[in-house]
């Protein structure tokens, strides 16, 4: 096999396993009740754990006005709650709720368990080679979203 043929290979292989992660959010954004941007959200408070609304913002890509309205669908679902920071009573944090744990851990921990375990089949070598692809292609994601984020949208019809 040509080395373009394996760069083809892995490029598909890529394609393939960002569509069945984009079907299991689609699937858990169901499950919990929620939208996808609020999944998107979720996701970063799992993550990194409580954050200012203006953080959370910045991490999801969303504008402050935006993420307000997240965080107030977020608490009606009984997912995240905002809570006064014990040190700067000044801040508020957003956290999840231990249901949103409880939900997540139920989602995703089975496909993390199933990941770590072929994980486990790997050499040390190979597991360094995978994370540099990885760190490579979100680099390259986070570089392609900052980009379309700033070009001008096509006009519409």
């Amino acid at each position: 096999m040509s080395k373009q043929s394996r760069i083809d290979t892995v490029t598909r292989a890529v394609q393939d396993l960002q569509d069945a992660t984009d079907l299991i959010d689609e699937l858990a954004a169901r499950h919990l009740g929620i939208n996808r941007t609020d999944l998107r959200c979720l996701s970063r408070l799992s993550a990194r754990g409580a954050m200012t609304a203006s953080d959370l913002a910045a991490a999801a890509g969303l504008t402050g006005g935006a993420m307000t309205t997240v965080i107030d669908r977020l608490e009606r679902a009984g997912l995240a709650r905002r809570v006064r920071d014990s040190v700067d009573r000044r801040r508020v944090l957003v956290h999840l709720t231990e249901r949103a744990e409880r939900l997540s851990a139920q989602i995703w921990g089975p496909i993390v368990v199933d990941a770590q375990a072929a994980l486990g089949g790997f050499s040390a070598a190979e597991l360094d080679l995978i994370e540099r692809f990885l760190t490579m292609a979100l680099r390259n994601q986070q570089r392609h979203a900052d980009r379309l984020r700033t070009e001008p949208h096509p006009p519409s019809r």
